[in-house]
């Protein structure tokens, strides 16, 4: 029975992370976004855009610095969370989070070559975070489902 069940969430867990990349894809590349006044720039100064944020936050909004801080973090979540429950190769941590991190620099780096969003370190380094985020609510579950076996 404990066999079956493992098995079942993993076709679950394959089902929702296909529905999450074709989302991903979507709000990364075909969303609607405002263009950018001064033309098409990449950032690859890490924390820059990070630091400029919340230096102007006053002028920018709150919803501004959540959307952009916070959201980056937020949309990689599900990757940390669900990519182990896929595969048991990413049960370990750190495979989880460099291919959070590799995805992410892909994204970023066909944004550059696309030109559609925009190409930041900064996105990386929080699309991470939200990676090993996502990995230790992972975690945590995983921990509280065998207690409870």
């Amino acid at each position: 029975m404990k066999a079956q069940t493992e098995r079942h969430i993993r076709i679950l867990g394959r089902i929702l992370f296909l529905a999450y990349l074709a989302s991903l894809v979507y709000l990364l590349f075909f969303a609607e976004r405002g263009s950018t006044p001064y033309g098409y720039r990449a950032n690859l100064v890490p924390f820059r855009e990070i630091r400029r944020i919340l230096e102007n936050r006053d002028i920018l909004g709150t919803r501004y610095v959540l959307l952009n801080i916070g959201g980056n973090i937020l949309l990689f979540v599900p990757f940390g969370a669900i990519l182990p429950v896929v595969h048991r190769y990413f049960g370990r941590p750190g495979r989880t989070i460099l291919s959070g991190a590799l995805l992410s620099a892909g994204v970023e780096g066909a944004q550059y070559i696309t030109m559609r969003g925009r190409c930041d370190i900064d996105d990386v380094l929080l699309n991470t975070f939200g990676c090993a985020a996502g990995y230790l609510l992972f975690a945590c579950i995983r921990r509280l489902r065998r207690r409870s076996a």
